[in-house]
């Protein structure tokens, strides 16, 4: 990367943890922004940190006078099954304190690129019998979202979309968004905090802390997945990409597609004695039923280079169930006297 400070919204959060020293590694300075304090091994590795919320506007505003940032990376954000409990709030969250950020990246002298995460919540199938007689979907298709988390991200997506290309053309090198539609995302690092594809890492973590787990959605329900590891490289990549190469502005991206059920049998592979229900709610069925079984990123993978390291099985094999299996092995021989090991929760 050429530029040399990032500004990093909802740092303290699940991507935000693993964001943050891949951008040190690459040379880049993290100002990061988070509304609870970062754990002090994160802070020591940013530049500067605040503790804000992301709806004070001029705190922010502050903040990116202070630094002048040439990446922002906006993970800041109300996700999936909160916002459906507070739909009001999520706007604000998700929308709102994201188009301020829009205008104070376009205020500022340094050319800015905007990395926003969306998400596969943009779609929006009837039902799911459509779900399932659909090829995997490309990003123009079926972005009719149901739920108010994917009406605030496709919404963010467009608006982020026309600001960049009217930016283009009257200055050429000015405000630069780009987006990633993130499947379902699973972290051996952080505990799960909200989203509604949570079920299988939640179903993983479960197992690995041998504790019963009821899965919130039926065993046949498919979406697309990745791990968290492959999310930050696909994010850092998308960043340093030559806007010249790039098509569109907003990018599919997956590792593999899997029904609850496939979950359930690498968790058994490595878990035998795992006690696993499902208990299907409907209002988060009827979500993941509107959400595509799998998605086409060739465009990020023509565009860009896309890549990721991690199918199905190598995920268990290779990432979560080593890191798990430390992880928990651990906090069984510290007894129950001792404090809990530390899980950041995803902003």
């Amino acid at each position: 990367m050429s530029r040399s400070v990032a500004l990093v919204t909802g740092a303290g959060g699940e991507m935000g943890r693993l964001l943050v020293p891949a951008l040190v590694e690459r040379g880049i300075a993290v100002v990061a922004l988070d509304l609870a304090a970062l754990q002090p091994e994160l802070e020591a590795q940013c530049v500067a940190s605040a503790r804000m919320n992301i709806l004070d506007t001029a705190g922010v505003q502050q903040l990116i006078r202070s630094h002048q940032p040439g990446y922002v990376f906006h993970l800041a954000a109300m996700l999936s099954a909160h916002a459906e409990r507070d739909p009001e709030l999520a706007h604000r969250v998700n929308v709102e304190a994201t188009l301020s950020l829009f205008t104070l990246c376009r205020q500022t002298p340094v050319p800015v690129r905007f990395l926003f995460p969306s998400s596969i919540a943009v779609y929006g199938l009837p039902d799911a019998a459509t779900k399932t007689e659909q090829d995997p979907l490309k990003e123009w298709m079926w972005n009719t979202p149901t739920g108010i988390y994917g009406c605030n991200k496709l919404y963010c997506e467009l608006v982020g979309t026309y600001l960049s290309r009217r930016s283009r053309d009257e200055i050429g090198d000015g405000f630069d968004f780009r987006s990633i539609r993130f499947p379902g995302l699973i972290s051996a690092e952080t505990l799960p905090s909200g989203g509604t594809t949570d079920f299988a890492p939640e179903m993983i973590h479960a197992a690995a802390k041998r504790e019963p787990y009821a899965c919130f959605v039926s065993e046949e329900s498919r979406l697309p997945f990745m791990t968290m590891p492959d999310a930050i490289q696909a994010l850092v990549t998308l960043a340093e990409a030559d806007p010249a190469r790039l098509s569109r502005r907003g990018y599919n991206i997956k590792g593999f597609s899997s029904s609850a059920g496939e979950i359930l049998q690498q968790v058994r592979r490595h878990f035998p004695a795992a006690e696993v229900t499902f208990a299907p709610v409907e209002t988060k069925q009827r979500i993941v039923d509107s959400w595509p079984a799998d998605i086409d990123d060739s465009r990020a993978r023509r565009d860009w280079g896309l890549t990721h390291r991690y199918g199905l099985a190598e995920a268990f094999d290779d990432y979560l169930v080593p890191a798990l299996r430390q992880r928990y092995d651990e906090a069984n021989r510290r007894g129950p006297a001792d404090p809990p090991l530390p899980f950041p929760q995803r902003s």
